[in-house]
C-alpha cells in the first residue's frame, strides 16, 4: 500500500480552475469502513458547490471534493461483510477524487451483475438522493403523476427510470428537444421543453401532479404549488435558481399539500445505512434486471476535473459525468 496517493484538491473557492491535483496521504479506515482504491468516481453538483465555498463537508469528513465512486476494497476495520479484493461502489463523505478513499461499508453495495465499475460509479449520489426523497420522502406510488425537473440530469434519469419501472406515470422538464428526446426514450410519457412550454398548463390538463421533484426553487416554487393536484407532495432537493419565493399558503391548506425536501450528506451514517438497504432490496435488482441503468454523458481523468465541472456547469450534458481514476 503506498503512502502517498494522487488527488484533486479545493485550492480556494471559485470556479473550476480552483481543483488543482496535488498528493496527498492514503486515508486509513476507522471502524466499520472500508478503504477503496478508487476505479471510478462520479462527479456532482454538490461538488461544484463545495468548490465555490457554499456546501461545507460535515465534521470529519474529507476536504476532497467527491461524493461516490466505485473501486476494489483494499482494506477494512470492523467490517465483516466485505473482504479484500470485492468490486463496490458506494456514497462517501467526501474525498471520492482521489486515487483512494474511506467511507462506512454500510454505504456500500455490491457492483450489480453485468455493470461495469465505471457505470456503478454513478449509481450512489443519484440513487440514494432518488429513492429516499420520491419513494420514502414523498411516498410515490404506481399509477401517480410524477414530475421530475431537470428530467436529463443524472438525478433526473434516474428518477424517471425508477418511477417508470414502479409503475407511476413519468412527466420531466427539459430545455432542448434533444434532451426531451432523452427522456422520453427512458421511460417518461411527456418531456416539456421549459423554453417552450408552461410545464404549469401541462400538468393541469392532465388533473395536476400527484408529486413534483424539484432542484430549481426560485420562481419555480409557486409555480410547482400550481401545478400540484390536491393532497399533492413536493419535494425539494436544490435550488439551483435560489431558495427563496414569494407562496400564498392558504393554497398549501386548502388544497392539503405538503411540501418538503432534504439534503443527503449531513443525514447520520445510520439514515444513509437504511437507504442503502432499500436500495439492496428495491433497486439492485432493477438495475440488475436491466430495467435501470446510469444514462453517461462524458468522461475525463483525474487531473481534468476543471474541464469536467466546466462539463456540469454548462448543463450541456445528459446523465452523468465521471472522473477515471485508477
Amino acid at each position: 500500500m503506498p503512502e502517498t496517493m494522487r488527488a484533486i484538491e479545493i485550492s480556494q473557492p471559485g470556479g473550476p480552475e480552483v481543483l488543482t491535483l496535488t498528493d496527498r496521504p492514503v486515508p486509513q479506515p476507522g471502524h466499520g469502513q472500508l478503504l477503496l482504491k478508487v476505479a471510478y468516481a462520479g462527479v456532482n453538483r454538490p461538488d461544484a458547490l463545495q468548490r465555490a465555498g457554499a456546501y461545507d463537508p460535515p465534521a470529519g469528513a474529507s476536504d476532497l471534493p467527491g461524493l461516490e465512486a466505485s473501486g476494489e476494497v483494499v482494506a477494512y476495520a470492523g467490517v465483516t461483510e466485505y473482504a479484500v479484493g470485492d468490486k463496490v461502489c458506494g456514497l462517501l463523505p467526501g474525498g471520492g477524487y482521489a486515487e483512494y478513499v474511506v467511507t462506512p461499508a454500510a454505504h456500500c453495495l455490491p457492483i450489480p451483475k453485468g455493470m461495469s465499475l465505471k457505470r456503478a460509479a454513478c449509481l450512489p449520489e443519484t440513487c440514494f438522493t432518488v429513492w429516499s426523497n420520491v419513494f420514502t420522502r414523498g411516498g410515490l406510488k404506481a399509477g401517480e403523476r410524477f414530475l421530475v425537473h431537470g428530467g436529463s440530469s443524472g438525478i433526473g434519469t434516474t428518477a424517471i427510470q425508477l418511477a417508470s419501472a414502479l409503475g407511476a406515470r413519468v412527466f420531466t422538464t427539459a430545455g432542448s428537444d434533444a434532451k426531451c428526446q432523452a427522456c422520453l426514450d427512458l421511460g417518461a410519457e411527456r418531456a416539456i421543453n421549459y423554453r417552450d412550454e408552461d410545464f404549469v398548463k401541462v400538468l393541469r390538463a392532465e388533473g395536476g401532479a400527484d408529486l413534483i421533484l424539484d432542484m430549481v426553487g426560485g420562481d419555480y416554487i409557486p409555480r410547482n404549488i400550481r401545478a400540484l393536484a390536491d393532497d399533492g407532495r413536493l419535494v425539494h432537493i436544490a435550488f439551483l435558481s435560489g431558495p427563496k419565493a414569494e407562496l400564498n399558503f392558504a393554497q398549501i391548506m386548502a388544497r392539503r399539500l405538503t411540501v418538503t425536501g432534504s439534503t443527503l450528506r449531513p443525514q447520520s451514517d445510520l439514515a444513509k445505512a437504511r437507504i442503502a438497504q432499500d436500495l439492496a432490496e428495491a433497486v439492485w435488482p432493477l438495475v440488475e434486471a436491466g430495467k435501470m441503468a446510469p444514462v453517461m454523458d462524458s468522461e475525463f481523468a483525474l487531473e481534468e476535473a476543471a474541464a469536467a465541472h466546466a462539463r456540469m456547469e454548462s448543463s450541456g450534458h445528459i446523465g452523468k459525468i465521471v472522473l477515471k481514476v485508477g
